[in-house]
């Protein structure tokens, strides 16, 4: 098939990892940009060589010359962006926290689809070669029907100097980091029935949250926690690592810091190296996203070229973003949520 060419909208941090794999991604290219701030604009197309910049999407939109937009921006403006992609009949792939809210996120995905236009938060977390490993050694059945587990990202990383914005929200950590790992525990663990949270607040610099402790009922009768902080001092920082426990009818999986993963089955045990590439344009210990980044615009453009729902498609999105919103819920209230109710 002919190459497919594409539009980035957000300029943004974590823009530039979009940017790069678009390079590597089979099959696409990125052929014009848009940025309300022009200094961010101009950085960014010098840096990839995109003559076509926009600072009005709207604009952009209405030149077209391209076959799927990729929106890197805040949840903000996210609805607006999406909704206006669909109207111009063009696929979108729109950066995580999908919307600010679940029913900005329900008009979002009923828009697409009554446009006939393919949609999908760039969720990477799940396509970490780590997560796909754990993934894969699940389905092998080496351990059986699993029964418990637990997700966990505890780290003390800085993430405020390279996202200052991410200090002033009334939300942190679960809208930030832990959407990607409840994500992950539907991935791995299926769909949840109900959950409750605790949250606190560590760093009095902050607004928001910045740990948080989430008891999830999982709709196949497993149990599981997803643990998140940024406020954990440890003697080794696991930044960006998500470390996995899963304990099954007939062995364990554990997924520890340094991506060793082990597997304990009725044959004993096997121990394997889960690291991530260390892509040429990344850089350590971020290269475990980056490649994330590949593989998920990888998956996109694949779907767009042959068929198919992407696995992190808007309606799939919508139960990890409903997970979320009962988060914090319960959090605010002590009691656990029905995820079903939240979803109606």
């Amino acid at each position: 098939m002919a190459e497919l060419k594409g539009a980035l909208i957000g300029c943004g941090f974590f823009a530039i990892n979009q940017m790069h794999a678009w390079r590597d991604v089979k099959g696409a290219s990125i052929a014009a940009i848009c940025d309300r701030d022009p200094e961010r604009l101009k950085i960014v197309g010098d840096q990839f060589g995109i003559e076509r910049r926009y600072t009005d999407a709207a604009a952009m939109f209405a030149d077209g010359g391209f076959d799927f937009v990729d929106i890197a921006t805040t949840v903000a403006s996210h609805r607006a962006l999406v909704q206006m992609a669909a109207s111009h009949k063009i696929p979108a792939i729109c950066q995580k926290p999908f919307a600010e809210t679940l029913s900005d996120a329900k008009a979002m995905v009923a828009t697409c689809a009554a446009a006939g236009v393919q949609l999908m938060v760039h969720e990477n977390f799940r396509w970490q070669t780590p997560i796909q490993a754990v993934k894969t050694a699940l389905q092998s059945g080496a351990i059986g029907e699993p029964f418990w587990g637990r997700f966990s990202f505890r780290s003390g990383y800085d993430v405020f100097s390279g996202q200052p914005y991410l200090a002033e929200g009334e939300r942190f950590i679960i809208e930030d980091l832990g959407i990607h790992t409840l994500d992950i525990a539907r991935f791995i663990l299926g769909d949840v029935s109900s959950l409750t949270a605790r949250t606190k607040r560590v760093n009095p610099k902050i607004k928001g949250e910045d740990v948080a402790t989430i008891l999830l009922d999982h709709e196949n009768g497993t149990t599981s926690i997803v643990d998140v902080s940024y406020a954990s001092k440890l003697a080794t920082e696991p930044f960006p690592e998500t470390l996995i426990e899963l304990d099954g009818t007939k062995g364990s999986i554990r997924l520890s810091q340094g991506y060793r993963l082990e597997v304990t089955g009725p044959e004993g045990v096997r121990v394997s190296d889960a690291s991530p590439r260390l892509l040429s344009w990344a850089s350590r210990p971020w290269h475990n996203i980056q490649e994330s980044v590949l593989a998920i615009q990888q998956h996109w453009i694949d779907r767009l070229a042959y068929g198919g729902e992407t696995s992190t498609s808007g309606a799939d999105n919508l139960k990890t973003l409903a997970l979320v919103e009962a988060a914090y819920e319960s959090a605010a209230n002590g009691n656990p949520i029905d995820i079903g109710a939240t979803l109606q």
